[in-house]
């Protein structure tokens, strides 16, 4: 987890690039900008803001070759060694993306170069690099007394609501190629920001892990539970995965599928499953992993325990206690209306 509540812009560059297939020039500033109080205050909303809101995927340098290759982390950790480069680094960095602006779809902007301290990460204060791109621009209005009457003037500037493209570069885990985070509101070309300019992939952690074997559950609970059982057990199935999940600190495989799977038959068909789909979620050789509690906690906010009726009805089922599902829900046939049913025990109706 990170915390950027205490984080401080020690230097900031400002620079501008166009798209350099179309000839446009690329603008970059002698020195870094001198920050006051009041501006420091709204450009760390508008740069982190994005970043607090975002699940947190990291993703980490890389390089066919070796990550030594990849310029971009070459020029990082330069910046780490010597934090009083970061300005002439800057230009670097900007002349780097501006290489990258070919696509006849990619947007000039503003590239703001920021070297930061005290960043907490996996409890960690830590030391940070973020690289930011404004590329759309709003009208916005402005006024001027003339005389005895307002005029009004129609301006173009950046959205401090919205920050276009950005990254956070943690100074830790250099050997992996660092932990980044990154974010793209305008994504027209995926490939520009992610892949060309920072040269990074999924960094494979136990947050990536729990993420990635509970996407495949919830996968294999669609593909073979509901059609071997039904809707219903495919719901307790996740509810059962999701459980395990949240109760362990490290996940075993071998329990998980005792604990979770309560068909026998299906065991060998999640084995089969796992091999058959397994380079899709990269599991590969995956069997024991320690579980991140905040990739579950925000795993169980996606999954859904609705079951949905053709007959415009619907069943929500228990999460928090699942012997509700279990003991006060049966599915059945009626055979003189050649209908499915569920019959539903209560008590009394609770508002």
């Amino acid at each position: 987890m990170i915390n950027l509540y205490n984080a401080q812009i020690e230097s900031l560059s400002i620079h501008r690039i166009g798209n350099k297939s179309r000839n446009e020039k690329i603008f970059l500033s002698e020195a870094p900008y001198q920050l006051n109080d009041e501006l420091t205050a709204l450009l760390k909303e508008y740069f982190f803001k994005p970043f607090r809101e975002k699940e947190e995927n990291y993703f980490q340098f890389t390089n066919e070759v070796d990550v030594e290759f990849n310029p971009l982390f070459k020029i990082v950790t330069e910046i780490f060694e010597q934090p009083e480069t970061a300005h002439e680094k800057s230009k670097q960095i900007t002349s780097l993306l501006y290489e990258q602006s070919q696509h006849p779809h990619i947007k000039g902007g503003e590239v703001y170069s920021t070297y930061l301290e005290n960043v907490m990460i996996d409890n960690q204060k830590v030391a940070a690099i973020g690289i930011f791109k404004s590329e759309l621009k709003s009208d916005f209005l402005q006024f001027e007394e003339k005389g005895s009457n307002l005029d009004i003037f129609l301006q173009q500037g950046v959205n401090l609501n919205k920050l276009d493209k950005g990254c956070l570069i943690f100074n830790i885990k250099k050997e992996e190629g660092y932990k980044i985070l990154s974010i793209d509101s305008n994504r027209y070309d995926t490939k520009y920001w992610l892949e060309q300019f920072l040269g990074v992939e999924a960094f494979e952690d136990e947050n990536f892990y729990t993420k990635k074997y509970m996407k495949f559950c919830q996968d294999f609970a669609k593909d073979v539970v509901r059609p071997a059982e039904d809707k219903k057990e495919e719901v307790m199935f996740m509810n059962r995965a999701v459980n395990h999940f949240a109760k362990n600190d490290e996940f075993e495989e071998t329990a998980f599928l005792n604990e979770v799977i309560e068909n026998p038959e299906l065991i060998p068909e999640f084995k089969h499953y796992k091999t058959e789909k397994a380079p899709k979620y990269h599991i590969e050789d995956l069997t024991s992993f320690p579980i991140a509690n905040t990739a579950v906690t925000a795993a169980r906010k996606k999954i859904k325990n609705l079951i949905s009726l053709d007959t415009n009805i619907q069943i929500k089922m228990d999460f928090i206690n699942p012997e509700s599902a279990e003991k006060f829900v049966e599915k059945g046939w009626d055979e003189e209306k050649q209908m499915y049913y569920y019959l539903v025990y209560f008590n009394k109706e609770t508002t």
